[in-house]
């Protein structure tokens, strides 16, 4: 029995094949509309490529982007298609490759879901990327007079500036890294040279931040040197005041941005996906209807169409028998026709008496 069989006239398969090359113009749209999101979605990650680790954070933008390229090729064929099987007799050039087409064209907005799934699932990845990276920006902050790094003080500083952060977890991650280049330290101080030497790897740790780190809302002239010091600083009290420093670390900041981001184009293409299901539903009825009526023999008689000719069982059941013996076609059968490659006979002939020589041996 067919699922979801509906009767068409000659009328309405016309209208429903002009509808649809009208949904598959609107589809290319929505494929380049695909692809504008992957790029955006790139541009935006490479913006802050600095400060992530290389990761699997750009498969989401590049799917997206792949996936935009494919639709509008996929549905300007489609237009063309559905254009075409207005007329009887141009429909006939396209019989054959309506059911490949449909079959490519499911799995294709298959993709186009996963790529939304993509979207929603992409956090942890991001969350992994931003930590490694923060970390190791934050670690080579000093060396501004290296080669390859020397541009990182001024990408932190920007981004605790712009995104109102500080640290990768918060403030206190730059008590446990030397953010303080050599060169700037007074090595004549006994303060400085008895903090290197108290360190095991020679770091000079202190309890400040840098000044990006500095709350521009505060009142009170930023405290960011001896922040844990209450006795070096006029009424003060680090335990209980509110800090005129950045409260939330950048990874959180920058996480939240990219949330709200993956969000919105997430959603975006899940809506695509539907749209593009809905196309897709209307082809199908679109070719099954056509079909009848060239079985039927008269372009003008009323025919039906479906979207599986049988249930959904005996359509699985159908294509599992079809896999299973494409398997049985490929295996070969060593019980009735043996091995190929055992007791063949050697075709070799070594001698009179079909002795192989012996052989010379060789001086050491």
């Amino acid at each position: 029995m067919a699922v979801l069989r509906v009767k068409f006239t000659k009328n309405k398969r016309d209208k429903l094949a002009q509808v649809l090359w009208v949904l598959n113009w609107v589809s290319v749209v929505t494929g380049i509309i695909l692809f504008s999101l992957g790029l955006f979605l790139k541009v935006e990650i490479n913006k802050r490529r600095e400060i992530m680790s290389e990761r699997e954070v750009h498969s989401v933008p590049n799917m997206l982007i792949a996936v935009g390229l494919i639709a509008c090729g996929i549905n300007f064929l489609g237009g063309k298609i559905c254009y075409d099987c207005v007329d009887t007799t141009k429909f006939l050039r396209w019989k054959l490759l309506m059911l490949p087409y449909i079959i490519c064209t499911f799995f294709f907005t298959f993709c186009i879901l996963v790529g939304a799934l993509m979207c929603y699932s992409m956090r942890t990845e991001l969350e992994e990327s931003l930590y490694i990276g923060l970390r190791d920006a934050m670690r080579y902050y000093k060396d501004t007079d290296t080669p390859g790094r020397c541009f990182l003080k001024r990408t932190v500083d920007l981004l605790q500036i712009e995104f109102q952060c500080c640290g990768n977890g918060g403030f206190k991650d730059w008590f446990q890294i030397q953010w303080i280049s050599n060169r700037y330290l007074d090595m004549s101080r006994r303060e400085v040279v008895d903090r290197l030497r108290s360190n095991v790897e020679g770091k000079y740790l202190t309890d400040g931040v840098p000044f990006s780190c500095c709350n521009v809302y505060s009142p009170r002239p930023c405290i960011q040197h001896q922040i844990t010091n209450n006795s070096a600083h006029f009424n003060y009290d680090y335990q209980t005041d509110e800090l005129n420093l950045w409260q939330h670390g950048c990874r959180q900041a920058l996480l939240e941005y990219y949330h709200q981001i993956m969000q919105s184009i997430g959603f975006t293409v899940l809506i695509i996906w539907l749209f593009e299901l809905s196309v897709l539903t209307g082809v199908r009825y679109l070719q099954t209807a056509m079909e009848n009526v060239l079985r039927q023999g008269d372009p003008e008689s009323e025919s039906d169409g479906w979207l599986l000719e049988n249930s959904f069982v005996e359509t699985a059941r159908s294509n599992f028998n079809i896999i299973k013996n494409l398997g049985k076609c490929n295996q070969v059968d060593t019980e009735e026709n043996g091995d190929p490659n055992i007791d063949v006979p050697s075709t070799a002939k070594y001698g009179p008496d079909n002795v192989p020589p012996k052989p010379i041996p060789v001086a050491s």
